[in-house]
């Protein structure tokens, strides 16, 4: 899980809410923030927010990790520009 720089609110700005969750999933949920040294509070709250909060640059990483997958090897031509719009 890649861990996002979070901007400190204060106690103020944040809404408590109520959550209801099974016993085994919630055992596993706070191993798996505690072996990422954060909160399940923290871990919900990234989740929700990785969830509903658009992210502007993820489409970057989703093509550079597609590119990396392709394993594919141009054989070092050299393209010229009236070839790559070539219809």
């Amino acid at each position: 899980m890649k861990v996002r720089a979070y901007t400190a609110l204060r106690k103020s700005e944040m809404k408590n809410i109520t959550l209801s969750i099974d016993d085994k999933t919630l055992k596993v949920g706070r191993e798996y923030a505690h072996s990422h040294n954060i909160s399940f509070n923290m871990l919900v709250r990234q989740l929700i927010e990785r969830a509903v909060v658009p992210q502007q640059d993820q489409w970057i990483e989703d093509i550079l990790s597609l590119m990396d997958k392709a394993n594919v090897n141009s054989g070092h031509t050299k393209w010229k520009r009236e070839e790559l719009y070539r219809v």
